[in-house]
């Protein structure tokens, strides 16, 4: 496969086999989704000296291995600030909403104020992939490469995880930074999953990518924990981070609830 997505000639995209999620090969991961529609938020009406720094996406239901299409529009333009909001859609219906800020680059003069520390180093090499039993691997979890740093995809608890992706967003393309920060992010969930995922259902209902800075690189460190109330309420974080240090933070509402029979 040379990427998630092929470009059509009616301005959508193929999905290719590379965007199914571990649930089912019929159904994408929330990460190359969400890689497409910052993509389109990156490409509408550019502005010189900006950037995405924060993506909210609505998750409205599954979204299947198939053709799609996304369209953009501007909510509030700015000088200095733009919310803009995307619909990602399968043959005429809505999958997923979005809404973006972008952010003018200020004069550099702020000293910076990071409390995170640095990230663990990215380990010398990797071993196989593990992940919970009946998990759909040859999707994007095989289109990622992934060096574990702590914790595991096979057991609940908190993770942390260095992940490059061996294929581009779209076929034929460089990725940006942001791309490749947006295309691992809703692996947050599942490095730091603490349920037993063999035993419960895990719906992810949103994704939100805030980022102070872009990633450099194509190696970036992601590590997640998730905390449950009961009643089936859930809240996974993560930060973002690349060799220089913290660039951001995950954030999902998610709801727990026993599988059904």
């Amino acid at each position: 496969m040379d990427g998630f997505y092929e470009p059509l000639a009616d301005g959508g995209f193929a999905s290719t086999p590379a965007t199914a999620g571990p649930w089912s090969p019929e159904f994408q991961h929330a990460g190359p989704v969400a890689g497409l529609v910052g993509r389109a938020f990156e490409r509408h009406e550019p502005v010189p000296g900006t950037r995405v720094a924060r993506m909210t996406m609505e998750i409205l239901g599954p979204v299947p291995v198939a053709p799609l299409r996304v369209a953009v529009r501007t909510v509030r333009p700015g000088r200095r600030v733009t919310l803009l909001e995307a619909e990602l859609a399968h043959e005429g219906r809505p999958v997923v909403r979005a809404t973006a800020w972008r952010t003018l680059r200020a004069p550099d003069g702020v000293a910076p104020i990071v409390r995170t520390p640095p990230p663990p180093p990215l380990p010398a090499g990797s071993g196989p992939l593990e992940a919970w039993a009946g998990a759909h691997m040859d999707g994007y979890l095989s289109a990622m490469e992934w060096r574990l740093v702590e914790g595991s995809f096979s057991a609940p608890g908190p993770a942390t995880t260095w992940a490059r992706s061996r294929v581009p967003l779209v076929a034929g393309e460089d990725d940006t930074p942001l791309v490749r920060a947006l295309v691992l992010s809703d692996s947050v969930s599942g490095v730091g999953s603490e349920i037993d995922m063999t035993a419960w259902q895990v719906i992810n209902t949103d994704l939100t990518v805030a980022l102070h800075r872009d990633p450099a690189g194509e190696w970036l460190c992601l590590a997640g924990s998730l905390q449950v109330s009961p009643g089936g309420g859930a809240l996974c974080e993560g930060t973002l981070a690349d060799a220089s240090g913290d660039i951001g933070r995950v954030l999902q509402t998610m709801f727990v609830d026993a599988l059904p029979r």
